[in-house]
Parts: structure tokens; C-alpha cells; sequence
């Protein structure tokens, strides 16, 4: 893995962190139920992004 591949995945594990606290706000609010389905889309993506890097 080089050193870019090694950034990126750094920036996608703050971004699901981010997106961790997203969610659960949402889920306690619940105001907008496809926010949350975003979220968790967001999510996904960027854990599967992860997985490719590290496969790589």
C-alpha cells in the first residue's frame, strides 16, 4: 500500500466517524428517514472504498 493509499483511507475513517455520529443524530431525530438511508449509503461507500484500497 503507498503512502496516498495510506492517506485516503485515513480520510475515509475520519469521514465514517463523522458520519457515525451523522447517523445516530438522525436516528434519534428522525425527522427525515431518507437522511438516514443517505447516511448510511455515505457509509457504506466509503467502507467498501477502504476495503479496495487494502486490497490493493
Amino acid at each position: 500500500m503507498d503512502k496516498k493509499a495510506k492517506k485516503r483511507i485515513e480520510v475515509l475513517n475520519k469521514k465514517i466517524q463523522k458520519l457515525t455520529q451523522q447517523l445516530a443524530g438522525s436516528k434519534e431525530q428522525a425527522d427525515d428517514a431518507s437522511e438516514t438511508e443517505k447516511f448510511e449509503q455515505e457509509m457504506a461507500a466509503a467502507k467498501a472504498e477502504i476495503e479496495k484500497l487494502k486490497a490493493s
